[in-house]
């Protein structure tokens, strides 16, 4: 969800402003998902790397991240959407992982859309502490070997198919560290929008796109069905 900082500085407003706008478009985006039938949906709102943001603007998005716990848990629950969130939480505050905690233990049994926020999240991180995990539950793996199978069950998002779509706003054209092993066989799509400007024409152009695709996984053209 890139370019929350650029649409503010566009019309001459600070930082937070933007922020504040993309926290409307999260809810958007996660309304037009229930709605079109999408079943799951993860957000990057803030990397391993994003710690290196000024002080104030750090202070800024983890108020934000309280206040969207606070305020949209009880809509998210309503509309029978489980939330999940990955990434380390060590750095977070108490109040913070609290408030993860109960969110998704109270959304645990519900069955439509799965929602995952990714904060303070790297796909570096995600398959170092995979790998540590599984060694640790599985130490005679040091010495007979392993193999994928072996280590997706540890990747902190192993509740989930792998990604069909990667869409990335504000005009970049990279990852950037996100959820690098499940994008292995994911669509790409960039977008110049900014973040705030991301509406649901934009996601539907989007997955639109992505159903013109060819999806091979190693096959011909001639065994493979539309991916919608």
């Amino acid at each position: 969800m890139d370019g929350n900082g650029r649409w503010a500085k566009k019309r001459l407003l600070p930082r937070i402003a933007g922020h504040k706008q993309g926290v409307e478009t999260v809810r958007e985006a996660v309304k037009a998902c229930s709605e079109l039938g999408v079943r799951y949906l993860t957000l990057f709102a803030f990397s391993s790397e994003n710690w290196r943001r000024p002080e104030e603007e750090v202070s800024f998005l983890m108020g934000l991240f309280i206040a969207a716990l606070e305020r949209e848990i009880d809509k998210l629950d309503r509309n029978d959407i489980r939330l999940r969130l990955v990434g380390r939480r060590d750095r977070f505050s108490p109040q913070i992982v609290s408030l993860i905690e109960a969110a998704e233990a109270r959304t645990a049994g519900n069955t439509g859309l799965t929602l995952t926020i990714a904060a303070d999240y790297g796909g570096r991180w995600d398959i170092l502490q995979a790998t540590q995990a599984m060694l640790i539950a599985r130490p005679e793996l040091l010495a007979s070997g392993y193999g994928e199978d072996d280590l997706a069950p540890y990747l902190a998002m192993a509740y989930a198919p792998e990604p069909d779509l990667f869409i990335r706003t504000g005009g970049e054209a990279r990852v950037s560290n996100f959820l690098l092993w499940q994008l292995a066989y994911t669509e790409l799509y960039f977008t110049d929008l900014f973040w705030p400007d991301f509406d649901r024409a934009a996601l539907e152009a989007a997955i639109a796109s992505y159903c013109q695709r060819e999806r091979r996984f190693g096959r011909t053209s001639e065994q493979l069905s539309s991916p919608c």
